[in-house]
């Protein structure tokens, strides 16, 4: 083969080569892929930072929960506890009468749910499909006690409750629920007003040429439907209720007879000793571990570990329901 010819050959392929190079369909996918590994790592690096910025307080939590109280005067002891105990559950809960707290506080926002939702479902119907003169201006109302803090309406509940002596009496809460003035009972009835205006008018046609009435078609055919939003409901008013510290402590609920978890875990630390020496369990720790204030924090913090143990349960039972019922009723953010 003749010298010239070798070099046309290298030119040719140098050529195309260099045309593969400069293919505008190559370049533009090939930026199309740096792209995405582009955008694939940062959502990575975002979903790890969340992931640590929610995980890293519970699982600290955790760690200080197993460690032994001896452990509280180690300076050494950050994170992995040298001696692993259940001691700590233990005394929080005696600190809270945690089994009795546990009763009343799940009694209270079992029946305060029940309420919110039998109430709060038939105002959102009555707004979303009973239409009377003023509705506009009462939904405004409701709108506006979703923006106005409850404090601003305290003192004149308080003195309501006590002019029926229902100070010191949980059925005040319950009173609240059932009337449509519970925790958070506005975003409620948003939800279900929302919720039911989405449904077809077909439904309660159908129901009134059978002869239904305006409850009946309430009861039968709308709500039945309306299983997201309840499921919402439901849970959003049993958690809220659950930690509620507010209501609680204004109308003193909770008593030595009538223990509540979240006024238990408020006067934890002011509690602790009595608790711990009326009940005889002052030998599971020592003096100089119960002199130092970082056992007292200790304590504390396990004691907001099992107020949240029974919520933590129930959301992994509870999890694909939630998430299915939030997307049917379009709650984002």
């Amino acid at each position: 083969m003749k010298t010239h010819d070798i070099v046309d050959k290298t030119k040719a392929t140098i050529e195309n080569v260099i045309a593969k190079i400069k293919d505008p369909r190559k370049i533009n996918r090939r930026k199309k892929n740096i792209k995405k590994m582009v955008i694939s790592i940062i959502r990575t690096v975002i979903l790890f930072g969340l992931c640590f910025v929610i995980l890293y307080p519970i699982i600290q939590q955790l760690l200080q929960a197993f460690r032994a109280p001896e452990d509280a005067n180690d300076p050494s002891v950050i994170w992995i506890p040298k001696i692993w105990s259940l001691k700590n559950f233990k005394i929080a809960s005696i600190v809270l009468d945690y089994w009795r707290s546990v009763f009343n506080t799940f009694k209270i926002s079992m029946i305060s749910m029940i309420l919110q939702i039998a109430s709060t479902a038939l105002a959102g119907y009555a707004f979303a499909r009973l239409k009377f003169k003023g509705s506009g201006i009462l939904f405004m109302i409701v709108i506006l006690t979703i923006i106005i803090p409850p404090q601003a309406l305290s003192l004149s509940q308080y003195i309501y409750f006590r002019s029926l002596r229902l100070i010191g009496n949980e059925v005040a809460l319950y009173l609240m629920s059932g009337l449509g003035m519970g925790i958070r009972s506005g975003i409620f009835i948003y939800i279900f007003r929302s919720f039911f205006k989405g449904l077809p008018k077909e439904l309660e046609e159908s129901a009134q040429i059978d002869g239904a009435g305006v409850f009946r078609t309430f009861w039968n055919i709308m709500l039945p439907n309306a299983r997201g939003a309840l499921v919402t409901v439901g849970l959003f008013a049993f958690v809220w209720q659950w930690n509620d510290a507010y209501y609680v402590k204004i109308f003193e609920i909770s008593t030595a007879d009538f223990p509540l978890l979240t006024m238990r875990l408020i006067n934890a630390a002011e509690g602790m000793y009595n608790a711990l020496f009326y009940t005889g369990a002052l030998n599971l720790i020592g003096q100089d571990v119960w002199s130092n204030p970082v056992f007292l924090a200790l304590i504390s913090n396990v004691c907001a570990l099992l107020m949240m143990l029974p919520l933590l349960i129930m959301y992994l039972f509870v999890q694909k329901g939630f998430v299915e019922s939030i997307e049917r009723t379009g709650i984002v953010g």
